[in-house]
């Protein structure tokens, strides 16, 4: 009897073209369906027999380097990405989170502007996110390759990617619009719940 992998993808919460049109059900096929299979398929080949084997993905994250670092942090940024989305997604958070967006960057609409900005600005690939710190001050990063807040002692509450394969099937080069467009599906409730 073969033993099951120690890393699982999990499906997602909703149908694959059920994003649409920010993220087209072709994209959620190749990037969920093959590019984070490929990471977890990876990551679990990279830790059998290892000290790596039992830890929680997080502290795989914190601890390791090079293609180890690679295929778990892509591996969990790519969860984390997708299931910070739904098809009743949009409009703008309320309580605690607002009140601190508002607090440290002015407004809703300057946060939203400032995040994109940073993801535009990236070069090459990667991703932009928002995190907190322990004191609950907010923190808009960017993060080449496979680079994740936790190795900076963050809490990630928010993430887009900007890897090309995000968004090209949808919007070939158009880096900015993409990720404008992600606004329409963010789910606020479980963002604010990471906070």
């Amino acid at each position: 009897m073969e033993e099951s992998p120690t890393y699982v993808q999990p499906r997602l919460p909703y149908a694959n073209n059920a994003l649409e049109p920010a993220i087209s059900a072709l994209t959620v096929d190749y990037h969920y369906g093959k590019h984070e299979k490929a990471y977890i398929d990876n990551l679990n080949h990279l830790i059998k027999g290892t000290e790596y084997a039992d830890m929680e993905l997080e502290d795989i994250i914190r601890e390791s380097d090079g293609a180890l670092f690679n295929n778990a942090s892509q591996a969990w940024n790519h969860i984390f990405y997708f299931f910070s989305f739904s098809p009743d997604g949009g409009g703008e958070p309320d309580g605690e989170l607002r009140k601190a967006i508002d607090l440290q960057f002015g407004s809703f609409e300057q946060f939203k502007k400032d995040f994109e900005e940073a993801g535009t600005k990236i070069f090459g690939s990667g991703w932009v996110w928002l995190s907190r710190d322990q004191d609950g001050k907010l923190f808009i990063s960017q993060k080449s390759n496979a680079g994740n807040p936790l190795t900076d002692g963050l809490t990630p509450l928010l993430v887009f990617d900007v890897w090309e394969h995000a968004y090209y099937l949808d919007y070939q080069n158009r880096r900015a619009e993409a990720l404008h467009k992600l606004w329409d599906i963010v789910d606020w409730d479980v963002v604010s719940s990471r906070f």
